[in-house]
């Protein structure tokens, strides 16, 4: 059992989680409740999610403040330098829902401040949402993010814009550096390509280590020595702990040619991290904050235990120092401290995942959190 840690002094602390749906069943819970109509087989109300958690786990005050939705995640996020969260949700009361897919998430523009409540300072958006309501749906999605105060990485009005690197300074220790990206096996359509004219998000063509390799090369040319480094990335399916070997492959060329942390999401629950040379690859956040309370199915999964990773990151020498996890239960939609069976099941289903890249899995002292290390080694 390990002492947790506190920001690291010579460097940064960044707080990532996988994905965020404020949209939906969220967005109707919050002050300022969007148009409730859906356009998917399985619900035609928004409203009807909130009726399904509620009868899971009881009465939702509605309307709620913005806080309420992070709940107990919210003391948690202030032991970061940074927070970056993958927004899967366009936030907009304009535009069209995307045709021939079957479910669309959007949150209005006036309940952004949800974002804003948990000091988020990074939405990525390369993911397979962030279009369910056009491209007028993501320019009204970037015009709410930029109104607010957060800075967004992976999608833009134009390929310039969605490629570009997101710079985060953080007074007197530094900068985070991110880039975003998306594939299509995590379900982007090719045609939510951001192209020199057209707005969209930043697609790529293919999971080669060339690929990782040219990333890695605009990423790290722009660094100054307490820059810390991300790529965040939207890749595979929502469930099972499956990761590729071409997966493994890009995440390695990217943290061998030197990116801090390989920022991973797409899939619904928490999946394998690995640690390697200096670098942290996160190869799936899961699911953070969402709707899906009540519904039935993957129960072995667990989706609605959640957790926010928490990577430190030593300049003075470069060095990857402690990969936290704080587990967090979606209840009433919001996230409360995980039990400690809750923390032990997630122990043991994540130490299965890490083992095969080396890694072992501690729980912390005080019980609320995780510990990621090399298998036999002393955690900083």
């Amino acid at each position: 059992m390990m002492q947790a840690s506190s920001p690291e002094r010579d460097g940064l602390t960044l707080c990532l989680t996988g994905d965020v749906m404020t949209g939906r069943g969220v967005d109707q819970i919050l002050p300022h409740p969007g148009d409730p109509t859906l356009h998917e087989t399985f619900m035609r109300d928004a409203r009807g999610y909130v009726r399904l958690a509620e009868r899971e786990n009881g009465p939702i005050p509605a309307p709620v403040d913005f806080g309420y939705v992070w709940g107990d995640a919210l003391s948690a996020f202030k032991r970061a330098d940074v927070r970056i969260i993958n927004l899967e949700t366009s936030v907009t009361r304009d535009g069209r829902p995307w045709p021939d897919k079957g479910i669309h998430y959007r949150m209005h523009p006036r309940n952004v401040e949800v974002l804003t409540a948990a000091s988020v300072d990074c939405c990525t958006l390369a993911n397979n949402h962030v279009l369910d309501w056009g491209h007028e749906g993501l320019i009204e999605t970037l015009e709410a993010l930029e109104h607010s105060g957060v800075k967004s990485a992976g999608a833009g009005r134009n390929a310039a814009e969605a490629t570009a690197t997101t710079v985060l300074p953080v007074t007197g220790k530094g900068r985070v550096l991110v880039v975003a990206l998306g594939s299509r096996s995590s379900g982007i359509p090719s045609a939510w390509r951001a192209t020199p004219t057209d707005a969209g998000v930043n697609l790529l063509d293919d999971l080669s280590p060339d690929a990782a390799g040219r990333i890695a090369s605009q990423l790290l040319g722009i660094t100054q020595p307490d820059d810390v480094t991300v790529v965040s990335i939207h890749w595979g399916g929502n469930w099972g702990y499956e990761i590729t070997d071409e997966q493994i492959a890009f995440a390695h060329r990217l943290a061998d040619e030197g990116v801090d942390i390989v920022h991973g999401h797409s899939s619904h629950h928490v999946k394998a991290v690995e640690l390697r040379r200096n670098g942290v690859i996160l190869y799936g956040c899961g699911d953070f904050l969402t709707d899906y309370e009540g519904i039935a199915g993957h129960e072995e999964f667990r989706g609605v235990l959640t957790a926010a990773f928490f990577v430190s990151v030593q300049t003075k020498p470069r060095r990857s120092v402690r990969v936290e996890l704080a587990p967090f239960l979606l209840r009433k939609m919001r996230m409360n401290g995980a039990s400690e069976v809750d923390v032990r099941w997630l122990k043991d289903r994540l130490s299965r995942e890490c083992a095969r890249f080396g890694a072992e899995v501690l729980i912390t002292e005080e019980g609320s959190r995780l510990i990621v290390r090399q298998a036999g080694g002393v955690s900083h």
